[in-house]
C-alpha cells in the first residue's frame, strides 16, 4: 500500500501538470492547478509524510519540465 502511495505520487502529479497544459495551452497554469490539488490533499491529511511531499515535488518539476519541452503540432502545408 505505501508503495503504491510513492509510484503514485512519482507519476501522477507530473501526467497532471502535462494534461492541464495540455487543456488550458498555458503551462503555468497546468502547475499552479497541479499545485493547489497536492496542497488540497495534504490539508486533507491523504498526504501524510515529508518524503511523499518532495517525491510529488520532483514529479511536478519533471512534469514542468517536459511541458516545456512540449512544442505546438505544425499545421502541414501542402
Amino acid at each position: 500500500m505505501v508503495v503504491l502511495r510513492y509510484l503514485s505520487g512519482l507519476i501522477l502529479p507530473g501526467l497532471l501538470v502535462l494534461l492541464f497544459t495540455r487543456v488550458t495551452y498555458n503551462r503555468f497554469i497546468g502547475l499552479i492547478l497541479t499545485v493547489a490539488l497536492i496542497a488540497a490533499s495534504v490539508y486533507k491529511g491523504y498526504t501524510n509524510s515529508f518524503i511523499l511531499i518532495v517525491v510529488d515535488a520532483f514529479s511536478l518539476t519533471a512534469g514542468f519540465w517536459l511541458a516545456v519541452k512540449m512544442k505546438p503540432r505544425a499545421a502541414k502545408k501542402e
